[in-house]
């Protein structure tokens, strides 16, 4: 994990819940800790990570993950051992 994954992670654990986290940022943070980001259709991604996996759209037209989006990528690395 690099500098630019553990910023992520602590702003994903930052109270109260931030909404200048770039979803992108969510993804490579997943993937840095052996998850798998799987395209679907039109702005659908499933995320895998463990056995636990989040489905769920990609911001648009903005790139910004929303507060709920934030939350429950908070969440499902909570389930995963993943919280700093």
């Amino acid at each position: 994990m690099n500098a630019k994954h553990r910023k992520t992670l602590r702003a994903i654990f930052a109270k109260p819940t931030s909404v200048s986290i770039v979803f992108s940022d969510i993804e490579a943070l997943i993937v840095a800790f052996g998850g798998e980001v799987i395209e679907r259709e039109g702005s659908r991604v499933k995320i895998l990570l463990r056995e636990e996996q989040w489905r769920c759209h990609r911001p648009h037209p903005g790139k910004e993950a929303k507060r709920y989006q934030v939350e429950e990528a908070r969440e499902l690395l909570e389930r995963t051992g993943n919280a700093p």
